[in-house]
């Protein structure tokens, strides 16, 4: 996996001041994407160990709220392979940090046994993420007033009591 950007004390993907990995890979192309170089799989440098090792020193401070995955997109089929190991070391050096994660697939669509995005990983990635924010950019949706999110019909969901609730929970309209 490569990864097109690395953000310290960012504020502005996730709830207080967070780490931010920006991965590359995206086969969404929303119209109006932010950062449309990042749909390369190939794009920015290799996500390598030495990478994984700066990201988890940046998290030890006690005003670091947590870690941020967004891209490219971290739910393609070979950036959930790669991400996972990583994330399990984040939570379990980390457990209070929250991860947050955005995704242009849809949880309860692509994200479930079945969807076109599920795979032997999706399920633990999804169970180690604290709050997803769901759903393609949509560019006729666009609206900068929302918290977290580009567009209307995008979610930004409490995974925790979702998986506990069988149902969406939403972490904020």
């Amino acid at each position: 996996m490569n990864y097109a950007a690395v953000k310290y004390c960012d504020i502005a993907n996730g709830l207080g001041c967070r780490s931010v990995l920006f991965v590359s890979g995206c086969r969404n192309h929303c119209e109006g994407c932010f950062q449309p170089e990042t749909w390369d799989f190939g794009y920015g440098k290799p996500f390598d160990e030495a990478l994984q090792q700066e990201i988890l020193k940046s998290l030890e401070p006690d005003y670091i709220k947590g870690l941020t995955l967004l891209g490219g997109d971290p739910f393609e089929e070979e950036n959930q392979k790669d991400l996972l190991p990583f994330i399990r070391k984040v939570k379990e050096k980390y457990p209070d940090k929250d991860i947050w994660a955005y995704t242009g697939y849809v949880f309860d669509e692509d994200l479930q046994p079945g969807g076109r995005k599920h795979t032997n990983d999706t399920d633990e990635l999804i169970n180690l993420i604290d709050i997803l924010v769901d759903g393609p950019f949509v560019q006729e949706l666009k609206d900068i007033t929302l918290k977290f999110r580009g567009s209307s019909n995008q979610r930004v969901i409490d995974i925790k009591n979702t998986l506990e609730k069988g149902e969406i929970v939403l972490a904020m309209e």
